[in-house]
């Protein structure tokens, strides 16, 4: 007998980067393999891109994908993470020039979606860094009515996750910070986060292992990224693992491992009602 169900998060991130990107997010969601992406409003090709998912809402959770890293104009000039990670922890800009961000891109946002986002994240989870996190809170209290407001990805790792050293410097570099900020000032944030790896698996059955272990600790309301693509995106970091996470989310493998593990992809803009279990994602 299968264990019960409880609803997970999966969330493709760089939605508009690429082509290969979006066809993959618009097959994935399709199937129903996917809960939510999210969009980068500074890509070039970001306008009608974004015409695709409006079709696809509201089962298809649409958020902002927060960028400082990817160089698309705008209001800065894009930073390495490195610099990115520099700047907030030296305090080198003032709060009104990180609102300036993301009032840009939120305006970004809304002019091709026509609506505010389901909910808001960061490429490199550039959003929950010092002063980011903050200029992100003092933007969506001002612009939008509680009831109107994003939920906000937290990094906190779901269950024993923290024990992997990549998931641990990044919740340490902003996401409990980030997540002790947000739920005091009662914004909505996923309970527990997963899909941090080294882009490094050979092939789809190994993206599945990583996969196995990431269901085996999520739990209601857990948050799992991830990054696929219909092809090989040429010049992207991560450009020859994606095809590979596209691969595995496509099979019937995939749909094996989420009744084995006893989770299913939830549906909707809004987070899953038991988001606030506190099985996953404890603050420490």
């Amino acid at each position: 007998m299968n264990p019960p169900s409880h609803p997970i998060v999966l969330c493709v991130d760089d939605f508009a980067l690429h082509p290969l990107i979006d066809q993959a997010v618009l097959q994935l969601a399709s199937k129903g393999r996917i809960s939510a992406t999210s969009c980068m409003s500074t890509a070039p090709r970001w306008r009608t891109a974004a015409h695709d998912l409006k079709p696809l809402r509201p089962h298809l959770a649409v958020g902002l994908h927060f960028n400082l890293t990817e160089s698309h104009g705008g209001l800065y000039h894009a930073l390495t993470l490195k610099q990115a990670i520099a700047q907030a922890y030296l305090g080198r800009w003032r709060a009104a020039q990180w609102q300036a961000v993301w009032r840009e891109q939120l305006d970004a946002f809304e002019a091709a979606m026509g609506t505010a986002p389901d909910f808001i994240d960061g490429h490199q989870h550039v959003h929950q860094l010092p002063g980011v996190r903050q200029a992100l809170l003092a933007e969506i209290t001002a612009r939008y009515a509680a009831h109107e407001r994003p939920w906000l990805r937290s990094t906190v790792p779901a269950g024993r996750l923290w024990s992997s050293s990549k998931a641990l410097i990044i919740a340490t570099l902003g996401g409990y910070s980030a997540t002790r900020l947000w739920r005091t000032a009662h914004l909505a944030t996923n309970h527990g986060f997963a899909g941090v790896y080294g882009f490094d698996a050979p092939t789809p059955a190994a993206y599945r292992a990583h996969m196995q272990s990431w269901l085996r600790q999520v739990q209601p309301g857990s948050l799992l990224m991830c990054h696929p693509a219909a092809g090989v995106v040429q010049g992207d970091a991560i450009g020859t693992q994606r095809p590979k996470e596209c691969a595995y989310l496509l099979s019937d493998e995939f749909v094996e491992d989420l009744q084995r593990f006893g989770r299913h992809i939830h549906q909707g803009g809004r987070l899953p009602e038991d988001n606030g279990s506190p099985k996953g994602g404890e603050l420490h």
